[in-house]
């Protein structure tokens, strides 16, 4: 069965009223509740701010999330680098672009020394893919740069907006093991893209995927109250053969670990029906 985990922050209360956030106070504890809960793993979350003080990023904190991870038998599978929306590749500088490479390229390093297989790359908000001039120059920045990326042992799933077809191509054009695909239900479902044609369309590409159910043009919403349609989502990613990890991102509850459970075990359902 495929793995199954949580976004970081999910298990503790809302940072600052936001639905995503790295949970400063907590982040320790969510190993110990992410146990409880019966989950594999854990999406680590890297943020502009404070990045130089996360723990991913520190000597010490590193050996206290190995630690964590013996302890609990949680480990750390993908990290969701929202850094990249607070400071997107597209419409910079090139002193800015040439900082946050170096940013990618310390993350890439990182997750090489803590066994971490995915790093998820946000261009959704505001890093949106605007045009084909931004797809053009992503390739041309990302290109080069997979080959060691690959060396390493990561792969890239890019998250994007962009319509199937479109984000299609832009896979074509990377052209590469390590370049790959999130598939986020609930974005999907907000953008009004159909499961079917979206799956058929660049599945066999796709390396992580978030359960997430929003409005059709709105916000996220408690799984089966929004346009997600989980049936087919599951259905489709079992009959492409998808063995990659699912990652809970769905809305926040007053109780995270009644939530997350219960979460859980709906993702758990899907996969046995369909699986």
């Amino acid at each position: 069965m495929n793995k199954i985990g949580i976004m970081q922050g999910r298990l503790s209360p809302p940072v600052n009223g936001k639905i995503q956030a790295f949970p400063w106070e907590n982040w320790e504890q969510e190993f110990f509740t992410a146990q409880r809960c019966g989950f594999d793993f854990i999406d680590w979350i890297v943020e502009e701010y404070r990045f130089n003080e996360n723990p991913l990023i520190t000597e010490k904190g590193l050996r206290k999330i190995n630690d964590l991870v013996k302890k609990t038998g949680v480990n750390i599978a993908s990290v969701c680098a929202d850094y990249f929306m607070d400071c997107p590749i597209i419409r910079c500088s090139p002193v800015e672009l040439s900082e946050r490479l170096n940013v990618l390229e310390l993350l890439i390093g990182r997750l090489k020394e803590a066994g971490i297989q995915y790093l998820e790359i946000p261009f959704v908000d505001n890093s949106e893919i605007k045009d084909q001039d931004e797809i053009d120059g992503l390739v041309e920045i990302f290109k080069p740069l997979l080959d060691k990326i690959h060396r390493s042992g990561i792969t890239l799933a890019f998250e994007t907006s962009l319509p199937p077809e479109t984000f299609l191509y832009f896979l074509q054009k990377l052209d590469h093991p390590s370049a790959r695909a999130n598939y986020d239900m609930g974005n999907s479902a907000s953008l009004g893209y159909e499961p079917e044609k979206e799956l058929s369309c660049y599945g066999k590409y796709i390396a992580t995927v978030h359960v997430k159910d929003r409005l059709l043009g709105g916000g996220t919403v408690p799984v089966g109250g929004g346009s997600t349609d989980f049936d087919k989502c599951f259905s489709m990613l079992a009959k492409s053969g998808y063995t990659g990890p699912y990652i809970l991102q769905v809305a926040r509850g007053s109780d995270e670990l009644l939530w997350s459970t219960k979460n859980k075990a709906f993702v758990v359902e899907q996969l046995q029906r369909w699986g």
